[in-house]
């Protein structure tokens, strides 16, 4: 049996909605997540896909504690994160990472590339940082004479593989990315999955990728989990979930995938 890096159980989140908020009293709560339990196990490439408002980056961000769940556990390798305190969670901050979905609100304008890339390095007080910076590089496929420029003299591609970087130099065990393709163009997309295809088999990395096109999922990804209003669907290996998906709004996605062949099956 594989050994589980996260283990969640009747996880729950919800949000003031302020738009409903009352003139005395606390605003109403909408429940964005409704009780989902699921394991990721080490070494797996986790697709997490649904519709806007589904709640796939909800969870994302619960994976990893930038936010904290109403109820339920999210244990990491064991220990429940899901309530700890931000003091408590600093020694495990290195071991989860997340890449953001826009590189260029993600990335300080202010601050060379290099640095980007070392600031986390600092804080996490490892040594060697200008090496760790060039490995970083090295592994994402950026001249290390990158170092020196500014996010602004990048193109998309480039500062997500900046993003990239950022995330491994800290040698995590977990890596979030969330949405980090969808504003690429086709190419671009193309060459940082292959990146990411690379890392994980070469650093034994666990991923969980979050987006919203199925056709990217699916060649990224071993196992699926498609989310619908805050509840798990279907959760698949990825030739099952494409040749018997069971739910129907898994079906309904499938279906909105536009084919170059209108013959083509997805079988």
């Amino acid at each position: 049996m594989s050994e589980m890096i996260y283990q969640l159980q009747d996880l729950k989140v919800s949000f003031a909605d302020l738009s409903r908020k009352p003139l005395l009293g606390a605003a109403p709560r909408t429940e964005v997540l409704k009780g989902l339990s699921f394991d990721i196990p080490k070494g797996e490439v986790l697709g997490i896909v649904g519709g806007s408002g589904s709640g796939k980056s909800t969870l994302g961000r619960a994976l990893i504690r930038l936010i904290e769940p109403d109820a339920g556990s999210i244990r990491f390798e064991g220990t429940d994160i899901a309530h700890m305190s931000e003091n408590e969670l600093r020694p495990l901050r290195r071991r989860f990472q997340m890449i953001f979905q826009d590189p260029m609100s993600s990335l300080n304008p202010r601050r060379r590339v290099g640095g980007i890339i070392a600031g986390p390095l600092s804080l996490q007080g490892f040594d060697n940082i200008a090496a760790r910076v060039d490995e970083a590089l090295d592994m994402v496929g950026l001249p290390r004479q990158f170092a020196a420029r500014y996010p602004h003299e990048l193109s998309g591609g480039q500062r997500q593989r900046v993003g990239i970087a950022r995330a491994i130099a800290l040698k995590p065990d977990f890596i979030l990315a969330d949405e980090i393709v969808s504003g690429l163009d086709v190419s671009s997309q193309a060459q940082i999955l292959n990146v990411l295809e690379t890392l994980v088999r070469e650093l034994g990395l666990t991923l969980a990728f979050i987006s919203h096109d199925l056709s990217v999922i699916r060649r990224l990804c071993t196992r699926i989990l498609v989310l619908y209003q805050g509840e798990i669907v279907e959760n698949a290996l990825t030739p099952e979930l494409f040749s018997n998906p069971k739910a129907a709004y898994t079906r309904t996605l499938l279906d909105a995938i536009p084919l170059p062949d209108p013959d083509q099956v997805w079988s």
